[in-house]
């Protein structure tokens, strides 16, 4: 397993160790062994599939209060996938890291308890997966605008096709505070 950092102090990329042949291929897609051995102690309590077609945009979506932590993947199809530092206090609040993650590359993105996450989709269709270590809570459930000019993610997609909870999202500068992770040091 290949751990890459990115510009997000606790944002990782992760690239497992595929074996493959002429049948196909195996790898472990997590082994909790072996992530805790790169710092990474997780506990997953719940796993997400969802699939969606060229041209779509999922996100910035966090919880909070009970954040979530995600390792997400794609099984099938290509997305452009990104984390935003939403930390009240953090020294990177307001930035942000993405990874290109397909089903050929077999990468993961590992964002962390805190952080707002995104993704667009680049293939025709994609098959994406996340594992989470909290569960889903509606009443937690929050966005960004996936445009906030202020965060400037520099998505590949301009004119995506988006969910009406995702087109109304508030930008960073408006969530009250309160609504937002705080940066535990």
């Amino acid at each position: 397993m290949k751990i890459i950092k990115t510009p997000l102090p606790g944002c990782l990329v992760i690239e497992p160790v595929v074996h493959g042949d002429a049948r196909g291929f195996f790898y472990e897609s997590f082994h909790a062994e072996k992530f805790a051995q790169a710092g990474l102690e997780l506990k997953f309590v719940q796993t997400n599939v969802s699939r969606s077609a060229q041209g779509v945009l999922r996100g910035l979506h966090y919880q909070w209060p009970h954040p979530q932590g995600k390792l997400v993947s794609v099984l099938e199809g290509e997305v452009y996938d990104v984390a935003v530092d939403i930390r009240r206090g953090s020294p990177t609040f307001g930035q942000w890291a993405a990874a290109v993650l397909s089903a050929d590359n077999k990468r993961h993105f590992w964002v962390p308890e805190g952080f707002a996450h995104g993704f667009a989709v680049l293939s025709e269709q994609a098959s994406f997966v996340y594992q989470c270590t909290a569960l889903y809570d509606r009443e937690a459930d929050a966005g960004i605008r996936w445009n906030d000019a202020q965060i400037g993610v520099d998505w590949p997609l301009a004119q995506p096709s988006l969910s009406d909870k995702d087109q109304r999202a508030p930008f960073l500068a408006d969530v009250p505070p309160e609504r937002l992770p705080v940066h535990a040091p």
